[in-house]
């Protein structure tokens, strides 16, 4: 596969913390690469550094197969940055806000046209043209900071949790936007705080923690570094302490824990452990409204992995 961005052995300190150390790593075209850690792991770092915002002590940034540079103008040209923070002219209408970040790549009016009415529909704008910003929803405005950052159709695009606090809505709109994105050429980084979101549109996970890669690979690659091999949530009131210190000691049991009527226990291996989770339930003559089961999701590999919840 082609290599859009190659990173070797980047390093960057502060004073004497390393905000990113050694880190090495490719992308490759046509990929969505989500890119996680908890807070003050390195990402923002990471991108700043790839973006060329940053300068950094050690290693060597490529894009497109050239040493990318603050003056590496003809690269930037082919990049499209999405901030978490909305960056538009309140002055502006949506029409004019997509037209002029546009136009600092595109010159020719003609097919700047084009080129905004095909952002407009990405991120579904169609009836806003003529609205401000003061007048869109927080969905909306994410859709035009969205539509801004992409209208002049670049090969490399950086998505910095573009769904936070939207509604639904949007979010699906979003994701269907990105992933129509994907499917006419560009080549993704997506970091989010929804661990959903990465699973659903993520070709490729990496895991950042304290500067360096934890881990890295597809989302089935990651969930087979955890340890739990299916974890049991049960509704359940009333659960006495003593009950739960009994089901620890079941087998195959790694951990129990009970918090607000809700059971969750997570296995390590085996076969049937929800029919005979049930069974000792009825033998102890525990009550419950609603029991089920599931594979490890991506959070539980990130918790295990980096020991924080991806919001901390």
């Amino acid at each position: 596969m082609k290599k859009i961005i190659e990173i070797e052995h980047l390093t960057k300190e502060y004073k004497e913390k390393k905000a990113i150390d050694d880190l090495s790593f490719n992308v490759y075209e046509g990929e969505i690469l989500g890119l996680l850690g908890p807070n003050g792991s390195g990402k923002s770092t990471t991108i700043n550094c790839i973006l060329s915002l940053l300068n950094f002590q050690k290693g060597s940034i490529q894009i497109f197969g050239q040493e990318m540079t603050p003056s590496s103008y003809e690269i930037k040209k082919e990049i499209g940055v999405v901030f978490q923070e909305v960056a538009v002219f309140e002055e502006l209408t949506v029409y004019e806000n997509i037209d002029y970040f546009c136009g600092l790549y595109i010159k020719n009016k003609e097919q700047r046209k084009q080129l905004i009415e095909d952002a407009i529909q990405l991120v579904g704008l169609e009836q806003y043209k003529k609205f401000y910003p003061k007048q869109l929803s927080g969905g909306l405005l994410r859709r035009l900071n969205i539509a801004c950052g992409i209208a002049h159709k670049p090969k490399l695009i950086f998505f910095d949790e573009p769904t936070v606090a939207v509604d639904p809505q949007s979010r699906n709109n979003i994701l269907s936007g990105i992933e129509t994105l994907r499917k006419n050429g560009a080549t993704i980084i997506y970091t989010t705080h929804y661990m959903e979101e990465v699973e659903i549109i993520c070709d490729r996970v990496m895991i950042l923690d304290h500067g360096k890669i934890i881990a890295s690979g597809t989302i089935s690659e990651l969930k087979k570094l955890t340890q739990i091999e299916e974890k049991v949530t049960v509704e359940i009131l009333g659960l006495l302490e003593k009950e739960i210190n009994k089901m620890k000691e079941l087998q195959n049991v790694i951990d129990v824990n009970y918090q607000n009527g809700l059971l969750i226990i997570t296995y390590k291996k085996g076969e049937n452990n929800l029919p005979k989770l049930m069974e000792y339930f009825k033998k102890n003559k525990i009550n419950y409204q609603k029991i089920y089961s599931e594979r490890p999701t991506l959070n539980d590999v990130f918790l295990e992995l980096t020991g924080k919840e991806l919001r901390d």
